[in-house]
């Protein structure tokens, strides 16, 4: 076997820094995620379905798009929507000239509760994020994350939200 076939195995050093990351994004997700439930009745995800649905023209993505945006699988996004349809935040939309495609759109009702529930998330991402860093830090870690997107971003087709 060649040289290329060997694993590049992490170094100390890359260990301890790539286990904190997990830790701390761990943390960082479960943070928000239970303010959002114990405050606004809605986990994480749902909040960012909502956000990325207020932000959209006319507040309404393709499905097959929104998925893609939100980084999950089509099941899991239709099984979020349904329940956000439940909810009466969102309603679904044949895609004009799709018979097939269908758009999650953001109700007025979902409008409210995302307003309503955006002071808290932006406090709690401050509290478990910006307050913790010295203005330098908030720049690379800017930097840290765009190099992690760019990366990712060329390894795309392998990503199962894009199916």
């Amino acid at each position: 076997m060649g040289q290329e076939s060997q694993p590049r195995w992490l170094t100390d050093e890359e260990q301890r820094v790539w286990r904190a990351y997990l830790r701390a994004s761990r943390l960082v997700e479960d943070h928000l995620d239970r303010r959002l439930q114990r405050e606004a009745g809605m986990p994480h995800l749902y909040y960012g379905l909502l956000v990325q649905l207020s932000e959209a023209p006319r507040r309404g993505i393709r499905m097959t798009d929104l998925a893609r945006q939100a980084k999950i699988t089509r099941p899991r996004l239709s099984h979020a929507v349904t329940r956000l349809e439940k909810l009466g935040w969102v309603r679904r939309e044949s895609c004009y000239g799709d018979k097939r495609g269908q758009n999650a759109v953001l109700t007025e009702e979902g409008r409210e509760v995302l307003e309503k529930a955006a002071p808290g998330h932006v406090a709690a991402v401050r509290a478990a994020v910006f307050d913790n860093l010295t203005p330098e830090q908030i720049q690379q870690l800017g930097g840290i994350c765009r190099a992690m997107e760019a990366g990712l971003d060329r390894e795309g087709a392998d990503l199962p939200w894009l199916r």
